[in-house]
C-alpha cells in the first residue's frame, strides 16, 4: 500500500481541498483578500462540485443555505467585512440549522494589509450563536474543514471557519486524502425549522440554545482543543496562527490549544488554569476568549500586556512575557513605497480630469481607492461596498443640489452590481441629484481580476449573459447614462461638466478595461528631449512609469510603459511620441 501523498499547500488551497474531501457539492462567494484564493482553487474540481462568484456576500451565504436546505454540503467563502454584508442570513439560518452541513469561511484581516478594519469575526458569529473553527496551519485548515461539516450535521448547527491573512497566505505541509460521498440528505418539508416568522423563531431559538450548550459539553473533548502540557510556571491559551507564535517564544509553556473558539470548553479551561502558575491568553485582535474566561473567575493576563491591533508575533511575546528585548540591528532606512495606479490604469485619466476640474469625489472599495493620495487626491470619503453612490446622496440630503455640483460618486463595475445598484435606486426613488461615474474596467480588479456579473464568464469558466450596466441604470430610472473611453480625456472632461450641472442624477461610465487584462503586445512612448518644454504637464497624472532627472528632462521607462497614450495626449508640444517598431 502506498503511503499518504503530502504536498506543500497555501492555506487557502487547504480549505479548499478540504471541502473537497469532506464532499462539498455547492461553493458560493464573492471576491475578498485574503479569502479569494479559496475558491479560485476550489473551481479546479468543477466536475464533482458547482462553485460560484455571488454578486455579493449576501447571496453567497444565501445561495449556500439553498443547498444546504435542499439536502447537500454547501459553503461559502468571504472576508470579514463581507461577513457584514452577509449577517442577515447568517444570524437567520443561526435560528434553522442544516440539513445538509453548512460552513461559512471568513478571513480577517490583523494588520490590515488590505481592508478598511479589523473586525474580528469570533465576536459575529458569538453574537450570532454560530460556532467558530480555527486552524493554526494549512494541514489543520483541510482537517477542520472536513469536521466541520461532520459537526455541522451532527449538532444541526451552521459553522463558521474562521482563517486569518497570515494562514491563508502561508503555505505548510498537507497530507492529501479521497473524498467523501455523502448521501443527500431527502428534502422533509418542515416550516417549523426552515420558515422563520415569529411563531417558529422563538421555538427555534430556544433548541439552537440547547444545541450550543451541548456542543460546549462535547468541546471540552474534541482533540482539536487539546492540552500540551510542560512546565506549569507558564501556561498559555490560544488558537489560530498565534499558536505558532507561542510555540516559538514560550517553547517550554504549557498550552491549550483551541480548535474551537465558540463555544468554549469551559471544563477543560478551568482544569488546564488550575493546573499553572501563572496563565496568559493569547490572541490577535479582540479579547474574545480573555473575557470569557475571566467572566468565569478565572485569573489571567491578556489584553493588558498584549495589543488589540495588528498581528503578533514571537518577538512581542518574548517581550510582553518574559521582559526579553532582543537586540535586532535596525535595518537600512529605505524609501518608502506607497500603493499607486498601475501604469496604463483607465482610472488615472479620469482622476486627472476630476483633479483639473477641482471635483471632490465620494470613494468606493477598490483599486481606484488610490485616488485618494497624491498627486492626483480626488477620492475624499471610503467607507465600504457601494458607499460611495449613498453618501453622496447624504450630502445631497444634507446641503442641497447646489452642493453636489462640486461631487461625484465613484465606483466600480464590481462594486455597483455588489452594493451600488441599491444606493443608484434610492437616489432615484427620493428624488435626488448627483453625478455617479461607474470606473467599468471589465473585472474585478482589486483582488486579482475575477470574474462577475457583467463579464458574461462565470467561476467556472463557462460564457453567460453579461449584465448590461447602462440598460441596468436606465432600468431604474436614470435618464441620463454616458458611455465614455477613460483615455478621451476631451471628451471626458465636457461630459463632467455637464452632468455635474444637472438637477437630477446621471451616470458617466467609463468603459475601458484593466490594462492587465489585455495579453497582446502594448505600443510604447518615448520622450523626444529637444521638444520637451520641462512644463510637468505629462507628469501630472503621477504614471509610475514616467520620471523626471535632475535636469527636468522627461523619461519613459519602457519595461513599465502600457501605451495608453495619456501622457502624449497632455502634451502640448508633441514631445512624446510613439516607438517605431523597428526601434523596439
Amino acid at each position: 500500500m502506498s503511503e499518504p501523498k503530502k504536498v506543500i499547500m497555501l492555506g487557502n488551497e487547504a480549505i479548499a481541498r478540504g471541502a473537497y474531501e469532506a464532499g462539498v457539492k455547492v461553493s458560493a462567494a464573492y471576491p475578498g483578500t485574503p479569502s479569494t484564493e479559496i475558491s479560485e482553487y476550489l473551481v479546479q474540481y468543477k466536475d464533482e462540485l458547482y462553485c460560484e462568484w455571488s454578486p455579493n456576500e449576501k447571496v453567497a451565504v444565501e445561495v449556500a443555505i439553498g443547498a444546504s436546505v435542499a439536502g447537500v454540503r454547501a459553503m461559502s467563502c468571504m472576508k470579514h467585512v463581507g461577513f457584514n454584508v452577509a449577517a442577515d442570513p447568517a444570524y437567520t439560518v443561526s435560528y434553522m440549522g442544516v440539513s445538509g452541513g453548512l460552513v461559512i469561511v471568513v478571513a480577517d484581516d490583523p494588520g490590515l494589509y488590505s481592508s478598511q478594519n479589523e473586525q474580528d469575526t469570533r465576536m459575529v458569529a458569538r453574537a450570532a450563536g454560530l460556532p467558530v473553527l480555527e486552524p493554526a496551519d494549512s494541514s489543520e485548515a483541510k482537517e477542520y474543514m472536513k469536521l466541520a461539516f461532520e459537526l455541522s450535521e451532527q449538532f444541526d448547527r451552521p459553522f463558521v471557519f474562521r482563517t486569518t491573512t497570515r494562514l491563508a497566505h502561508s503555505q505548510g505541509p498537507v497530507e492529501l486524502g479521497v473524498r467523501t460521498e455523502p448521501e443527500d440528505k431527502p428534502y422533509v418539508k418542515d416550516i417549523r425549522k426552515t420558515v422563520m416568522m415569529p411563531g417558529n423563531a422563538k421555538p427555534r431559538h430556544v433548541e439552537i440554545e440547547k444545541r450550543n450548550f451541548e456542543l460546549a459539553e462535547a468541546a471540552n473533548t474534541l482533540p482539536i482543543n487539546h492540552v500540551e502540557m510542560k512546565d506549569t510556571k507558564i501556561g498559555v491559551i490560544t488558537s489560530g496562527i498565534p499558536y505558532q507564535y507561542v510555540k516559538e517564544a514560550l517553547p517550554e509553556a504549557s498550552v491549550l490549544k483551541l480548535g474551537m473558539v465558540n463555544p468554549l470548553p469551559r471544563k477543560l479551561i478551568e482544569d488546564f488554569a488550575s493546573r499553572v502558575d501563572t496563565l496568559y491568553i493569547v490572541e490577535e485582535l479582540e479579547p474574545v476568549i480573555e473575557e470569557q474566561v475571566k467572566a468565569w473567575g478565572i485569573r489571567a493576563a491578556g489584553k493588558e500586556i498584549f495589543t488589540i491591533q495588528g498581528e503578533y508575533s514571537a518577538n512581542m511575546l518574548r517581550e510582553a512575557v518574559l521582559g526579553e528585548k532582543l537586540s535586532i540591528d535596525k535595518p537600512a532606512a529605505v524609501p518608502g513605497r506607497p500603493p499607486v495606479l498601475c501604469p496604463g490604469c483607465p482610472h488615472r485619466s479620469v482622476y486627472y480630469v476630476l483633479s483639473k476640474l477641482k471635483l471632490h469625489a465620494a470613494g468606493d472599495i477598490g483599486c481606484y481607492t488610490l485616488g485618494a493620495v497624491a498627486p492626483l487626491s480626488v477620492v475624499d470619503t471610503t467607507i465600504c461596498m457601494g458607499a460611495s453612490i449613498s453618501s453622496l446622496h447624504g450630502m445631497e440630503k444634507a446641503k442641497g443640489k447646489d452642493y453636489v455640483k462640486n461631487w461625484v460618486a465613484v465606483i466600480g463595475d464590481s462594486t455597483f452590481l455588489h452594493t451600488g445598484i441599491n444606493s443608484l435606486m434610492n437616489m432615484i426613488y427620493n428624488k435626488a441629484a448627483g453625478t455617479v461615474i461607474i470606473l467599468d474596467n471589465s473585472t474585478t480588479g482589486m483582488t486579482g481580476h475575477q470574474d462577475h456579473a457583467a463579464t458574461g464568464k462565470t467561476l467556472q469558466g463557462e460564457t453567460t449573459c453579461a449584465i448590461n450596466i447602462p440598460a441596468l441604470c436606465r432600468a431604474v430610472g436614470v435618464a441620463n447614462v454616458i458611455e465614455v473611453n477613460a483615455f478621451d480625456i476631451g471628451t471626458l472632461e465636457r461630459v463632467i461638466k455637464e452632468e455635474t450641472k444637472r438637477e437630477e442624477v446621471s451616470v458617466i461610465i467609463t468603459k475601458t478595461p484593466c490594462v492587465l487584462l489585455s495579453k497582446t503586445k502594448k505600443p510604447l512612448y518615448t520622450v523626444h528631449e529637444d521638444k520637451c518644454k520641462k512644463c510637468g504637464m505629462c507628469m501630472k497624472p503621477g504614471c509610475p512609469a514616467m520620471t523626471k532627472n535632475a535636469d527636468g528632462i522627461i523619461h519613459i521607462d519602457d519595461t513599465m510603459c502600457t501605451g495608453c497614450g495619456l501622457c502624449t495626449s497632455l502634451c502640448r508640444f508633441g514631445a512624446i511620441g510613439l516607438v517605431k517598431e523597428e526601434d523596439r
